[in-house]
């Protein structure tokens, strides 16, 4: 007899590892650029160029790219920046059984300050967090049918199996040319300048799937107009697409994260020769995974009334998709303005980060505790300081249902910020309304038995000719027509011919006739 067998993909989450590291350097202010009198904000981003596993460690290089936005008493035009890097590379260590797979690699700045250490020198200190996380993809070979004498009686099962059909990372480039409205003046450099992505939406086809989002845009600058020598700009580009994906079909499930990789904002003239087109290039990185829920038939028990078969069984680990769903919150809260900071005339810009500070789950739901660090920039009603910046923070508490989720499963929350909104109630106060995704994905860990292999060997004789030829048999508690035929050595379909019986359903305190079929091929 032969046991047929079959290749599962399945796929669990190895190992996973986190490490938080503080970038701290001083700068000198250019000698091209006037002397720091205060400053009014920073932004910055971490940006990774190599990563590389090497004997159980994970190296990891890249920078803290920053923007310092500063105010300066001894220029004509008081607004001016200062843009650097702070380079790091880090060694996170890993298990030894990850050390040669591909890793996952998210990180998060959860914080950045500047401060003035004096007129020609700052310091620029950030709190980055690096996860790392490694999938395993592996086949399970297991038993799904035997071949050979007709007496040997098997038994399915049906198993559900998350296939993870693509992972893969690839790259997604958007280009655009957007020109300055006629009220606003020409560009003489950017100072300062803010991109995201919002409303993401993404559809599998067969064999690629469709992207469709909106980039916010916003840059302030220094114009060569003399009555108004900083402006700023405020957009919104649509953007779309189609990207090749091999393997997806509209029926799977896809779990498609997008994060702004590189971007490139140029100053160019129009056709006039005016510096008012401001030339954008940027490039999004895609983390693509796509499943497929599938539910295989494998074998669960094989038995012959003619030979003493042992099935070779062994646990396999495997984690299936529970969920994954975006659920949608709304936020809303007030911030004012501290005593020490001039009032509000007009808000230039508006962003926001969410923080998840704990994620607990209970039951099953989890229960999500974060804030959103706003940041606004605006112009002020002091003509000494005519642009300032306000940050704030807003806790939120909010509770995902997970149906499904039990105590052993694994799960993931990817915030994100769908629309924010920030309107003036006076010059002290500003009201914030947001609306906050949580994208969720869970997975539960499944211990499946299946059978490997066959053990085939003779029957003890002895042992059955000590057994009656046809005995009477009450049903017990939790007998099954498959368990009696196999310790009587018949079949479910002799048990079923003798009795009379139209199906295999039997309750307790049922009685049976049963013959032993092995007699008579034994003779």
């Amino acid at each position: 007899m032969e046991l047929i067998t079959k290749n599962i993909h399945m796929n669990k989450l190895k190992c996973r590892s986190t490490l938080q590291l503080t970038l701290d350097d001083d700068f000198n202010v250019p000698d091209i650029k006037p002397d720091i009198d205060r400053i009014i904000t920073q932004q910055g981003e971490i940006v990774i160029h190599e990563i590389k596993s090497m004997n159980g460690k994970l190296m990891i290089k890249g920078e803290l790219s920053f923007n310092v936005l500063y105010f300066s008493e001894e220029d004509a035009r008081q607004i001016h920046n200062i843009s650097g890097e702070i380079p790091f590379d880090e060694v996170i260590n890993m298990e030894l059984t990850c050390a040669d797979d591909d890793p996952i690699v998210r990180w998060e700045m959860e914080d950045l300050s500047t401060g003035l250490i004096n007129s020609r020198k700052l310091s620029v200190k950030s709190i980055v967090s690096l996860y790392v996380a490694v999938e395993e993809l592996y086949d399970e070979e297991t038993g799904i049918a035997v071949e050979g004498p007709e007496d040997i009686q098997y038994i399915h099962k049906k198993i559900e199996i998350t296939d993870i059909c693509v992972d893969k990372k690839d790259t997604f480039r958007i280009k655009d040319e957007i020109l300055l409205p006629t009220n606003k003046g020409n560009v003489m450099s950017i100072l300062f300048d803010a991109i995201r992505l919002n409303g993401m939406e993404v559809r599998l086809l067969e064999d690629k799937f469709t992207i469709k989002g909106n980039l916010p845009i916003f840059i302030l600058y220094s114009s060569e107009s003399e009555e108004n020598p900083i402006e700023y700009y405020e957009t919104e580009i649509p953007f779309g697409g189609t990207v090749d994906c091999n393997g997806c079909n509209e029926d799977m499930v896809e779990d498609i994260t997008f994060r702004i990789l590189n971007k490139n904002i140029e100053i160019k003239p129009d056709t006039d020769g005016e510096a008012r087109i401001i030339d954008l290039e940027v490039i999004l990185e895609m983390i693509i995974k796509v499943y497929d829920i599938q539910e295989p038939e494998i074998l669960m028990d094989v038995y012959s009334p003619c030979k003493e078969i042992t099935p070779v069984i062994r646990n396999a680990t495997y984690e299936n998709l529970v969920i994954k769903n975006n659920s949608k919150y709304r936020i809303a809260d007030r911030i004012r303005v501290p005593d020490n900071q001039p009032g509000i005339l007009q808000i230039c810009h508006s962003d926001g980060v969410i923080r998840i500070d704990d994620i607990v789950p209970n039951g099953t739901e989890l229960h999500v505790e974060g804030i959103i660090d706003i940041s606004i920039l605006y112009i002020s009603e002091d003509d000494l300081r005519p642009i300032s910046s306000l940050k704030g923070a807003i806790p939120f508490i909010q509770v995902i249902e997970v149906k499904g989720m039990n105590a052993d499963s694994s799960y993931e929350v990817r915030p994100s910020i769908d629309q924010l909104s920030v309107m003036m109630l006076d010059s002290d106060e500003i009201e914030v309304k947001a609306v906050m995704n949580l994208n969720t994905i869970v997975f539960e860990k499944i211990i499946e038995p299946i059978i490997t292999d066959l053990e085939v060997a003779d029957l003890d004789l002895d042992k059955l000719q000590s057994m009656p030829g046809i005995i009477g048999y009450v049903v017990k508690k939790d007998d099954s027509l498959w368990n009696i035929a196999k310790k009587y050595y018949t079949t479910v379909d002799t048990i079923m011919d003798i009795n009379d019986m139209e199906d295999d359903r039997i309750k307790e305190g049922d009685k049976l006739i049963i013959m032993k079929r092995v007699e008579t091929v034994n003779s």
